[in-house]
């Protein structure tokens, strides 16, 4: 498979992340969509990693620092909306006003 194949994935996969992000009102969507930004991300640094072939391996070990640290977001990010909904009984943004004094 060409490279175009596998940018034209990740581009697709990122845009419909970020659409995500900006549409949806309930934050573990937004969460989710958050992950399948680096989802693409990985995608897209994986690809150009074997296109390039420098025996490195640079864009596969980047890949492994973004899921990890995808991985403390999931659980992090879930803590705070677990606390947040236990206290307001939603997990909709537009009402995180929760820290505001």
């Amino acid at each position: 498979m060409i490279i175009t194949q596998f940018v034209i994935l990740g581009a697709a996969l990122f845009a419909l992340g970020v659409y995500g992000v900006l549409s949806r009102r309930n934050a573990v969507l937004v969460l989710l969509s958050v992950e399948l930004m680096l989802a693409a991300v990985n995608i897209n640094l994986v690809a150009f990693d074997a296109f390039v072939a420098d025996r490195i391996a640079g864009g596969q070990i980047f890949a492994l620092f973004i899921i990890a640290v995808a991985a403390a977001e999931v659980g992090i990010g879930l803590a705070i909306v677990l606390l947040i909904f236990r206290n307001r009984r939603s997990a909709n943004v537009d009402e995180l006003d929760l820290l505001k004094l």
